[in-house]
């Protein structure tokens, strides 16, 4: 950033510096002509033709450098047939006549008609009333001073954009530095982080900064909380599986007569346990998308149409919004709602009604259905994994245990209640609505 903030300037610098070089040079040239044509005009008005035909004048130019040879100041009127009229400060020497000029404009350009002298002139044809000869006017001066003022310009121009060229690049570097310093503190702070020093980025950051840094520790606290999941998980299917592999081999050491049907229920027990302990697990490494978004109307088709062919004599009926979203995955969402309809149908009279529809920043889905519904005492004990109110049809226990979980996981609800218009039992599910 310094070296392209430096070069830029530099660049900038370069064309202004030309720009206002161009400029003095030629204000300070234009200034200089000015005071020749002053000189050429003064001469002009003053002259008048003598006696003999000659020009002379009223009133000689008064800088006193005319009067001193080889001042670099000189002035000539010269005509066909005439000596040169010239300035004392000539001495000896003649400024080149060149050819007529046709008009009766001012004219200036630079001659070195001298040896080591570069002169500028300007010059002027015109008659002269009382004469028929076209008199040629001609000022000159040396050139040395007006180079010598555009240097002595030019190196003021030079040094000031030198100078202000460092300002501006020790600004930006010390602006950059001190812009960039925040990062070098948050680096450090990560690296704090990484080994193991703190658990979070402390300190006062500036506006710019703060909130990277509070979004780098929102990623570390959910980091921390999704290990602690995962750890509390494995703790939990450890110990879930820990007494039945005790009963089992508690059975094998004791010789028992039923141990096969020992090992086939324990084994059954334990797959529950993994089921359910798996899809927590699903649920808790998909939910880190914050991208993650599902459209509620085809899940629902979806598991209509699968729990349909499952109980063919169950009528189903969904209705409700079908342009709403859900920050849920889709394999999630399929299966909570998977195991509500299926519940539904299986321990209802026949008849399941699904809902979907917004409500204040929640995607509500309500599952009824015309069972016998659940005693109020049993609606939160029925969420336990392994719970079953009915032992006489095929189940795990944990359909509902997940959906609970699941939706948790997603911040989300799951809550039981009586159906008014069925008169069985209602799951309302509610799901963080995708805006």
């Amino acid at each position: 950033m310094i070296a392209i903030a430096a070069a830029w300037i530099m660049v900038l610098l370069a064309g202004g510096g030309f720009a206002l070089d161009r400029v003095i040079v030629s204000a300070v040239g234009a200034n200089f002509d000015e005071q020749l044509e002053f000189v050429l005009n003064t001469m002009l008005v003053s002259a008048e033709i003598g006696p003999d035909g000659e020009v002379r004048f009223i009133r000689e130019p008064a800088d006193q450098r005319f009067f001193e040879p080889g001042s670099g100041i000189y002035w000539q009127v010269s005509g066909t047939g005439f000596e040169a009229f010239r300035s004392r400060s000539l001495w000896d020497r003649a400024l080149r006549v060149g050819a007529p000029w046709n008009d009766n404009a001012s004219h200036i350009y630079d001659s070195r008609q001298f040896p080591g002298e570069v002169l500028r002139i300007t010059e002027r044809d015109l008659t002269l009333p009382g004469s028929d000869v076209r008199w040629k006017f001609q000022v000159a001066q040396n050139r040395e001073v007006l180079d010598e003022q555009i240097a002595a310009l030019r190196r003021v121009l030079v040094r000031s954009f030198v100078l202000l060229g460092i300002g501006l690049i020790v600004m930006v570097a010390l602006q950059t530095l001190y812009g960039l310093f925040p990062l070098r503190r948050l680096r450090l702070g990560i690296q704090q982080l990484r080994a193991g020093e703190t658990t979070r980025i402390e300190g006062d950051m500036p506006m710019e900064i703060a909130p990277l840094v509070e979004e780098l520790n929102g990623l570390v606290a959910h980091n921390d909380r999704q290990a602690e999941e995962a750890r509390r998980h494995a703790g939990n299917l450890a110990h879930a599986l820990k007494t039945p592999l005790t009963v089992i081999m508690n059975a094998a050491a004791a010789g028992q007569s039923d141990l096969a049907e020992t090992v086939i229920r324990e084994a059954r027990t334990m797959r529950r346990q993994v089921d359910h302990h798996l899809a927590r697990a699903r649920a808790v490494g998909r939910r880190g998308s914050a991208h993650s978004r599902a459209d509620i109307w085809p899940s629902v088709e979806a598991v209509e149409r699968a729990v349909a062919r499952l109980y063919p004599n169950v009528r189903i009926d969904i209705d409700g919004q079908k342009d709403l979203q859900a920050h849920i995955e889709r394999q999630d969402l399929d299966e909570i709602l998977g195991n509500l309809v299926e519940n539904a149908a299986k321990y209802g009279g026949g008849s399941v009604f699904v809902t979907a529809r917004a409500d204040a920043g929640f995607v509500e889905i309500l599952v009824e259905d015309d069972g016998m519904g659940i005693p109020e005492a049993d609606r939160i004990r029925i969420f336990d994994r392994g719970v079953r109110l009915d032992s006489g049809k095929p189940g795990t226990g944990l359909g509902l245990a997940i959906v609970r979980d699941v939706a948790e996981i997603y911040e989300g609800t799951a809550s039981l209640e009586e159906s008014e218009d069925l008169g069985g039992l209602l799951v309302r599910l509610r799901l963080p609505a995708a805006t």
